[in-house]
C-alpha cells in the first residue's frame, strides 16, 4: 500500500502566487485590454463595418446549422444563404473589420490561457484531498492506440518504467478488464490506465471493486475525465507524476445497470450519431449526413420516457444526457465541465424539439454558447434515474463509445466510489469552477498580480 502523509491542512490559506503565475495574470490582463481596445478602436473609426461584420457571421453559422439539419430546397437555400453571408464578409469595404475580429478572437483565447495559468491553482477544492507517498507497487495499462498514439508519442511506456511502474501495452485481442484484475492479483497497490475515457471507467471500476487508488493518464482524445480533475490534457506524461508523491481524493462513478461511467451517457440524437459505423474515422461528415433524419422537420421522435423531477411524465426527447454529477453546460458540442466530482448526484438534461418551431432557436443558442437559454431545455440533480421506452434496444452513447442497451435504462450515482491519485503540482481546477463572470475573473487576476491567492 502506498505511505500515507499526513492530511494536508485545508483551513491553511494557499500559497502566495509565485513569480509565473504573476507574469501570467499580466499577460491575461493586458491581452484582455489589448482585445478592447481593439473593439473599441473599430467602432470609432467604423462605427457600422464591425456590428455588420458580427451579423453576418452569425448570419453565416445559423445558416450553415440549417443547411445541416434539412435536406432538400431546405437545405439548398440554407446553403446558399450561408455563402451570401460569408461572400458579405469578405467583400466588404473594409476588410479591416473581418481582421479586427480574428485580432480579438486571438487575443481573448491567449487571455483566457493565461488566466488558466494564473488562478486555476487556488481554484481547486480545499477539502478532500490528502497527501500519499510513491506507490509500493504501480501498474500502468495503455492503450496505444487511443488518441492517434499518443502513448508512443509520450513515450508513456518508457517514462513509467524510469519511474518504478510497471507499463502493461495492450496488444490486439487483450481483454483489459482481465489485465486490470490480473495486475492486482499480481500484487498492483496503485492502477493506472493511459487511454481514453471509455478505458479510463473499465481501469477505474476494478480500482473500485478492489479498494486500491486509480491514476488517470489522458492519452484518449478528448480526456473529459481528466479535464475535470484538473490534469493537463496536453501533457500525458506528467500524470504520471501521481504514482510518486501524490494527492488523493475520493470521486464519483456513475452506473447505467452494472456499467460503469465516469463523464456521461447520451440517448437521442447524439447516441444515434455515435452508433453510426462511419462516426470514429469521420465525425464531422458522418454527423451532417445524419442529423436531416435525427433532427430535422420529418425526422421520427426518439422513444425516450422518463419522469422529471416535478412529476411530469415525459414520452420524448431528443437528446438526454446523463452525467456523472453535473456539468456546466454552455453548448451540446462540448459537454461543458463539471465543477465537482464528489458531490454523490447524476447531472440530467434534456432537450425536446419543436421540429416546425424550435429549431432555429435551438441553432442560435447552441452557436452562441447559451443553450441553456432554449426553451426546450430542461436540467437536474437526482441519485437515481431510469428511462423507460417500446423500442427493443436503445441506442446509447457511454463515455463516447456506442452501445445498445434493452430498456428500462436504470441510472444510479456511486458516491466517493473511487481513491484517485493527481500529481501534487497538477494545474488545478477544471473551467467549471472558474469565476463566471469577466468582472470576478478580472478581480482574480488582480489579486494574483498583487501576489495574493486569487480567492
Amino acid at each position: 500500500m502506498p505511505v500515507e502523509v499526513p492530511p494536508q491542512d485545508t483551513s491553511a490559506p494557499p500559497d502566495r502566487p509565485s513569480g509565473t503565475r504573476r507574469v501570467a495574470a499580466a499577460g491575461a490582463l493586458v491581452a484582455l485590454l489589448a482585445a478592447a481596445v481593439v473593439v473599441i478602436v473599430n467602432l470609432v473609426r467604423h462605427p457600422l463595418q464591425l456590428p455588420l461584420s458580427l451579423v453576418l457571421l452569425i448570419v453565416t453559422i445559423v445558416a450553415a446549422w440549417t443547411a445541416l439539419v434539412h435536406r432538400g430546397i431546405a437545405r439548398i437555400l440554407a446553403t446558399v444563404a450561408a455563402a451570401v453571408a460569408l461572400t458579405g464578409i469578405l467583400v466588404l469595404p473594409d476588410l479591416r473589420s473581418v481582421l479586427a475580429i480574428a485580432l480579438v478572437v486571438v487575443l481573448v483565447v491567449l487571455s483566457t490561457a493565461a488566466t488558466k495559468v494564473a488562478i486555476a491553482r487556488d481554484l481547486r477544492p480545499a477539502v478532500g484531498f490528502r497527501r500519499v507517498g510513491p506507490a509500493a507497487r504501480g501498474v500502468l495499462l495503455i492503450n496505444p492506440w487511443s488518441g492517434g498514439g499518443k502513448a508512443e508519442r509520450f513515450d508513456l511506456a518508457g517514462r513509467a518504467e524510469a519511474l518504478g511502474v510497471t507499463p502493461i501495452p495492450l496488444r490486439q485481442g487483450d481483454d483489459l478488464r482481465a489485465l486490470a484484475e490480473q495486475a492486482v492479483a499480481d500484487g498492483a497497490d496503485v492502477l493506472g490506465m493511459a487511454g481514453g475515457d471509455g478505458s479510463q471507467a473499465l481501469v477505474a471500476d476494478v480500482a473500485r471493486h478492489h479498494g486500491i487508488s486509480f491514476v488517470c493518464v489522458p492519452a484518449g482524445t478528448r480526456n473529459h475525465f481528466a479535464l475535470d480533475l484538473g490534469l493537463d490534457r496536453a501533457d500525458a506524461a506528467r500524470a504520471l507524476d501521481a504514482f510518486g508523491n501524490a494527492v488523493e481524493r475520493r470521486v464519483d462513478l456513475a452506473l447505467l445497470g452494472d456499467r460503469v461511467f465516469v463523464n456521461n451517457a447520451s440517448l437521442g440524437a447524439y447516441a444515434a450519431v455515435v452508433q453510426s459505423e462511419g462516426y470514429r474515422d469521420a465525425k464531422l461528415s458522418t454527423t451532417a449526413q445524419l442529423l436531416p433524419d435525427l433532427l430535422g422537420p420529418e425526422a421520427e421522435r426518439f422513444d425516450l420516457r422518463f419522469t422529471r423531477p416535478d412529476g411530469v411524465a415525459v414520452r420524448t426527447a431528443d437528446i438526454v444526457l446523463v452525467s456523472n454529477d453535473v456539468y456546466r453546460l454552455d453548448s451540446l458540442a462540448g459537454f461543458g465541465t463539471r465543477k465537482h466530482l464528489d458531490a454523490g448526484v447524476l447531472g440530467i438534461v434534456a432537450v425536446t424539439v419543436n421540429r416546425a418551431r424550435d429549431l432555429p432557436a435551438l441553432i442560435s443558442a447552441e452557436a452562441a454558447g447559451r443553450i441553456t437559454r432554449f426553451s426546450g431545455y430542461r436540467e437536474w440533480a437526482a441519485p437515481e434515474f431510469e428511462i423507460d421506452s417500446a423500442e427493443d434496444l436503445i441506442d446509447v452513447g457511454i463515455d463516447g463509445e456506442a452501445a445498445r442497451l434493452a430498456p428500462p435504462l436504470r441510472f444510479r450515482s456511486l458516491p466517493g466510489a473511487l481513491r484517485v491519485r493527481t500529481p501534487v503540482d497538477a494545474p488545478g481546477a477544471p473551467a467549471a469552477v472558474a469565476p463566471a463572470g469577466i468582472g470576478d475573473t478580472v478581480k482574480a487576476l488582480f489579486r494574483v498580480l498583487a501576489g495574493h491567492p486569487a480567492r
